[in-house]
């Protein structure tokens, strides 16, 4: 065989445009012991080929298990896992609904009249109240300290 045409057989192989017939010239080609000095590098991955399509023996390969086996298990496994998420899930937001319900009904409470929602509003805006002058009286500290600090600092 020239050795122009492997030379270009090789490098139709790398960028992928080979034949089947192809691929077995140069197979043939690097099984047999006249190989060019410079092409002796691509023989051990030419030979490779050939050694790998040697040992594939149909005979040497077991027999996959079968669907039924291998998915019985995991089957029935994530079913109950399923199972058990969901009644957790239910549980969670059964018990969050009546802890809602029982809020609203026992400690909110409702009033019958205009006159004592206004007494329960003003005596809400109160305690609102108070603690908002607590707020304000510990911004008054800070802004004295910060007065008191300015004037040690600069002198």
């Amino acid at each position: 065989m020239e050795l122009y045409k492997i030379e270009e057989l090789l490098e139709k192989y790398f960028q992928g445009e080979t034949s089947i017939a192809e691929e077995k010239e140069l197979t043939n080609y690097f099984s047999s012991s006249n190989v060019a000095q410079h092409l002796e590098q691509y023989q051990p991955l030419f030979g490779y080929f050939s050694l790998a399509k040697e040992r594939m023996n149909p005979k040497e390969v077991t027999e996959w298990p079968t669907q039924k086996e291998t998915t019985s298990k995991p089957v029935w496994w994530s079913l109950a896992a399923s199972v058990v998420i969901l009644l957790g899930i239910g549980m969670y937001v059964y018990s969050t609904n009546e802890t809602k319900t029982s809020v609203a009904s026992n400690e909110l409470g409702t009033c019958d009249s205009p006159e004592e929602a206004f007494k329960e509003t003003q005596k809400a805006l109160a305690l609102l109240s108070g603690h908002v002058n607590t707020g304000i009286e510990s911004v008054q500290v800070i802004q004295e300290y910060d007065k008191s600090k300015g004037k040690v600092f600069n002198q």
